[in-house]
């Protein structure tokens, strides 16, 4: 890939980031102030700068505490900012839900509840119910990111297992107000799937997400499929009257910052065409479909003529067999690089947290000369996809893409140039 193809599709990632900016998010939408007390509560990959954010903007008086993922936290004068582990919950989570717990108690009809919601609040809010334990919420976690569900179906189950999510925490906050800030990373932005929802109940019933558990084979150990079993299960429902009162407010999503991305584009002289901002599924059957319009293009001219960059967003899922290292996206990079061997197009794949899995990139660079590159290495590119081990071919050709934590989430971004 040439220079300066990777500055291009580098400039749209930082415009998506920026378009979901925690300043510009909240400083649109800050609630009236209460008057009783502000209690500010959070969790998510972008807490914490929300959290910095909202303080720096407030001028009264505030308490609260959110939770992020160890390493993304920031300085806070008022509110305080905690770590847990993600994607799989640790007892610092657990420990920081009780905390976020204790700290909405004894709370009255004129105080004001701002809870900041962002992607990666599910796995940070660990709460089991009944007799349930740390444990069965670890395992509940590790079937689902095996299912190769989509993210609605992890949200959606969580909720019932959970003291917290699906609409719960609200529960806990009742007769406060409850404000909602949200800096979506779904498809679709239902605001009630990102972080499964805490503060904003599911439509999802128990019934329901017992077909949806049917469907994908998510695997239940004895405990959580006795608990599924009981009244207690059952989930807020949005009718409660506990959420009269409440707001909801999308700050920031995918569709916006794909937008910001494609006036990026326009301006540097590139036209861009946003395919969609909410496609689900399996990551390297998603890059087959994206290669195949990268394919057309590049042969006919059709259905867009060429220059062009194709973004896309939403969250796509990879169903673990292998015990290779990487995420979904340098897995669909890879996917992509292999289906459209030979074609001429630059990509960058990457989720806008600046972490894909498990390690420190956000994803990868990837172009039609990829295979060959990695096949001149002496390595497998077919190899590595089939064990999942993505990261290690990026690696290999140095086309890994790490900017570190960017402070926000709107789940992920897919360039793709073909010129």
């Amino acid at each position: 890939m040439i220079t300066e193809d990777r500055a291009f599709l580098s400039a749209l990632f930082e415009a998506a980031v920026s378009a979901a900016d925690p300043y510009l998010a909240i400083k649109a939408h800050l609630p009236k102030p209460p008057k009783g007390r502000t209690v500010v509560i959070g969790a998510g990959k972008g807490a914490a700068q929300l959290a910095r954010t909202f303080e720096q903007q407030w001028t009264g008086p505030l308490t609260g505490v959110v939770v992020t993922r160890y390493g993304y936290d920031v300085p806070c004068d008022r509110i305080t900012v905690l770590t847990a582990a993600h994607p799989v919950p640790d007892q610092a989570g657990l420990d920081a839900s009780h905390q976020i717990l204790d700290t909405l108690q004894n709370l009255t009809v004129d105080d004001l509840v701002v809870a900041l919601i962002c992607g990666g609040g599910s796995a940070l809010l660990p709460m089991p119910l009944g007799d349930l334990t740390l444990e069965d919420e670890i395992d509940l976690n590790t079937s689902l990111l095996h299912s190769g569900a989509p993210i609605s179906v992890m949200n959606a189950v969580r909720g019932q297992f959970s003291a917290i999510k699906g609409g719960r925490l609200a529960h806990v906050a009742h007769p406060a107000k409850v404000v909602t800030l949200v800096v979506s990373d779904v498809p679709g932005d239902d605001p009630a799937q990102v972080a499964s929802g805490p503060t904003i109940p599911s439509t999802t019933s128990r019934d329901e997400v017992r077909g949806l558990i049917k469907v994908w084979g998510i695997a239940l150990n004895p405990r959580l499929a006795q608990w599924l079993e009981t009244d207690d299960a059952e989930a807020p429902h949005p009718h409660d009257p506990a959420f009269a009162r409440d707001e909801v407010v999308i700050v920031a999503s995918a569709r916006k910052s794909l937008a910001a991305a494609a006036e990026c584009a326009r301006e540097i002289g590139i036209p861009a065409v946003i395919i969609s901002d909410q496609i689900e599924g399996e990551a390297k059957e998603i890059a087959k479909m994206h290669a195949a319009i990268v394919a057309e293009i590049s042969l006919t001219g059709q259905p867009f003529a060429r220059p062009v960059v194709l973004l896309s967003g939403g969250e796509t899922t990879v169903t673990l067999s292998g015990s290779g290292k990487g995420g979904r996206n340098s897995e669909f990079a890879l996917s992509l690089a292999l289906t459209g061997a030979e074609v001429p197009f630059s990509a960058l794949v990457a989720d806008t947290d600046g972490i894909d899995g498990s390690e420190e990139n956000a994803g990868a660079f990837a172009s039609g000369q990829s295979a060959k590159r990695l096949k001149l290495l002496g390595i497998s590119p077919e190899a590595l996809l089939a064990n999942h081990d993505s990261w290690t071919a990026f690696d290999a050709l140095d086309d890994l893409f790490s900017p570190g934590p960017t402070g926000t989430n709107v789940n992920d971004f897919r360039a793709i140039l073909i010129r």
